[in-house]
């Protein structure tokens, strides 16, 4: 017969090996002479968590019962779970993930930086849960403009959305599609942080920027990624076809890197001329500086 894992009776064990890794020193507990058994007591778990003894010994026996989002955070700060733990702890309890909170200190790491040079030809970014691009490879800046002339709410990819000429005409027929896409992503994240000044900001701006914005919120529409291949135009290259790839990093959820992987029937050499032209013109600018 095969075995099937059951959630129920796996929370059970996480749980239990989470408190029992517990010293009462880390919990910040008195140490009570010699344990009969290691880690904190169920009793001590329960109290720090601020829940009834049964109900957590309920939950650790794993009984099926409700478990609030707001409950499942204590526990996993009493436990001390890293990010990836707390991840599974609500798995197991509600077979969902937590909510991401947004981060405003989120920073792209020397190493993260280095993996988007290292795409070469393929545009690559970082973007925060603001949806603030902070990271970006030469390809990228070939394709969309200089990103390090711009301000920080130009480089805001909803605002580059909406009030980007260049940005609209690179994505040509399919622009409408993302700016709705977009307006929905940017909806669902207003809504988690209602309490967040920076987003009530952001929508007034874009509000007055853009009408076109303003129309696709009030639709309320929920529009899933694609993660389709993708066509941009370029003024004078034509079109430029990639496979989009996209994922969280790892060590902090808030950052999301973004690949566009050029296809071989003439993306490749476009992109080439691309990134020459780009540092031409790169360079042209640097030695007019010089001169002034």
């Amino acid at each position: 017969m095969a075995y099937r894992l059951d959630r129920y009776e796996e929370l059970s064990r996480f749980l239990r090996s989470r408190r029992e890794r517990m010293t009462p020193k880390q919990a910040g507990l008195p140490e009570t002479g010699r344990r009969r058994t290691p880690g904190l007591r169920r009793s001590e778990v329960a109290l720090l968590a601020d829940v009834g003894l049964d109900w957590y010994t309920y939950l650790e026996q794993g009984r099926h019962i409700n478990v609030s989002a707001e409950v499942l955070d204590r526990i996993a700060e009493v436990l001390r779970l890293d990010e990836s733990e707390r991840r599974h702890l609500y798995y197991l309890a509600r077979k969902q993930i937590p909510l991401v909170e947004t981060n405003p200190t989120s920073k792209v790491t020397p190493e993260l930086q280095r993996f988007l040079d290292s795409q070469n030809l393929s545009p690559s970014n970082v973007m925060d849960a603001r949806m603030n691009i902070i990271a970006w490879n030469e390809a990228y800046c070939a394709l969309n403009g200089d990103l390090a002339a711009m301000s920080e709410r130009e480089r805001n990819f909803v605002w580059m959305t909406f009030t980007s000429p260049r940005f609209r005409y690179l994505k040509g027929d399919q622009w409408e599609l993302h700016a709705r896409r977009v307006a929905a992503n940017f909806h669902a994240g207003y809504a988690r942080h209602v309490d967040d000044p920076w987003w009530s900001g952001q929508f007034e701006a874009l509000c007055q920027a853009s009408s076109e914005f303003r129309e696709f919120w009030d639709s309320h529409e929920i529009l899933d990624a694609i993660d389709a291949p993708k066509a941009l135009q370029c003024p004078n290259l034509g079109i430029l076809n990639f496979d989009f790839v996209s994922f969280q990093h790892l060590n902090d959820t808030n950052l999301t890197v973004s690949i566009h992987v050029p296809h071989q029937d003439g993306t490749v050499e476009k992109m080439q001329q691309l990134l020459i032209d780009y540092r031409g013109r790169q360079s042209e600018s640097l030695e007019s500086s010089q001169r002034v």
